[in-house]
């Protein structure tokens, strides 16, 4: 029926019948049937859409609860509105059948969950493998304006000086208040070398600024590691995308071959990716402990246990975060400081605790849903709240500006001391 990738950012449309509208009709009738009653595809093809109508006025496929006064003529009526009346002409019939199921999705009031057409979906999966073009920020929704969660290493992005929490005030003057998440993203990708001008409101400040980014080819590795001092292995996962648990496996055998006395990861800006890398990572410290659970619609819960060995286990480990670290990074630093395996310092995380499963359509496009929210072991939510550091240490403006580092040096003070309570 469709393809489902969990965990995780064809365009013709049938016109080999005569009449082109009414076969139109028909799919769109089909999508919103499955979107809102979930009953999944149907067989073989309906004679006109009138039949199509009745049978979901007359709920032959019927909702769980009740639903009164749901008649879909009034959809074909304002189609048949839009067709007809609206002043610039011709109306592509694909944008209103893409419109109309992005509309669905759009209900929810749900930023994470989002209707993709088969450009945006190819686009997000390379995003996923960690390629794409614009200026390499993660963003998301914060007290009703676009919002900063984080700058990629190395990125233009980085580079300009963009920092979490900054928000977007206007996209090349255009005002974002009121702008989807989506479309702020649509915005502000573009082909490398073309410029993209963000006005910028900083935490703390009153003043707006103006940034001029020129866009580029944006590749992330995964993660990078070194030894520091000698005895500490640094690593630094700025994603969880496709290649996250190789590449982190990699890096941990060579690094217990340096015999290191504490560890450093870094989470910091890490706007998360895939679920299953979260588990994977968070399972080389977590033996026989659960790692996060998961609460669906109907308040059922899974638990996610470790189930590999525990190199990292006996290890003094300190994990880094700020306002930029969500979703998988939230996983992982959650399940550590729960199961009191590190000490977590630096800023509250950003509070992306929901899951999203991308859901394949034939057409190659696709819906981003969220199915479910996590749980930390002990029962906190992650969602809207966020994981508290246990030592918590803000970056200010003069930091950055002045290349410093406090919340790298509180680490650094913490392990050094349980490194000599060890001897």
């Amino acid at each position: 029926m469709q393809n489902i990738k969990n965990w995780f950012r064809c365009e013709k449309i049938c016109s080999c019948c005569k009449n082109k509208k009414v076969v139109l009709k028909i799919i769109i009738g089909l999508v919103i049937a499955i979107l809102i009653f979930g009953g999944g595809y149907w067989a073989g093809n309906r004679k006109n859409s009138t039949q199509v109508i009745n049978k979901i006025v007359n709920k032959d496929i019927a909702p769980k609860t009740e639903i009164k006064d749901l008649d879909f003529k009034l959809f074909w009526e304002a189609w048949d509105l839009l067709e007809k009346n609206y002043v610039d002409q011709p109306i592509s019939e694909k944008d209103l059948f893409y419109g109309a199921i992005s509309g669905l999705v759009n209900s929810l009031n749900d930023p994470h969950s989002v209707f993709l057409n088969p450009e945006k979906t190819a686009e997000f999966n390379r995003e996923m493998n960690g390629e794409f073009e614009g200026i390499g920020a993660e963003l998301g929704i914060r007290a009703d304006r676009i919002t900063i969660i984080s700058p990629l290493p190395n990125t233009p992005a980085k580079k300009a000086g963009l920092q979490p929490q900054d928000q977007i005030l206007a996209i090349d003057k255009i005002d974002t208040t009121g702008m989807s998440l989506d479309e702020a993203v649509n915005r502000i990708r573009g082909e490398g070398g073309t410029n993209v001008v963000l006005t910028i409101l900083r935490k703390g400040e009153t003043e707006f600024r103006e940034v001029t980014i020129t866009r580029a080819k944006i590749v992330v590795p995964s993660l990078t590691w070194e030894m520091k001092n000698n005895q500490i292995a640094y690593i630094e996962v700025a994603n969880f995308n496709s290649d996250a648990i190789e590449a982190f496996d990699k890096a941990a055998r060579e690094i217990l071959l340096k015999n290191p006395k504490g560890i450093i990861l870094d989470l910091r800006n890490n706007p998360g990716g895939f679920f299953n890398a979260s588990i994977s990572i968070a399972d080389y410290w977590i033996d026989n402990g659960v790692i996060v659970k998961e609460v669906f619609s109907d308040k059922t819960e899974k638990a996610y246990s470790a189930t590999e060995a525990t190199p990292f286990g006996n290890i003094p480990t300190v994990i880094l975060v700020n306002g930029g670290s969500a979703s998988a990074s939230e996983i992982v630093s959650g399940a550590l400081q729960d199961n009191k395996l590190a000490t977590i310092i630096g800023e509250k995380t950003y509070g992306k605790g929901s899951v999203q499963s991308l859901n394949y359509l034939k057409d190659g496009s696709s819906i981003k849903l969220t199915i479910a929210k996590w749980l930390t072991p002990n029962g906190n939510q992650i969602n809207g709240i966020g994981i508290t550091p246990d030592v918590v240490i803000e970056m200010k403006s003069e930091d950055y500006e002045n290349y410093l580092d406090p919340q790298m040096d509180k680490a650094f003070e913490i392990l050094n001391e349980k490194i000599i309570n060890q001897k």
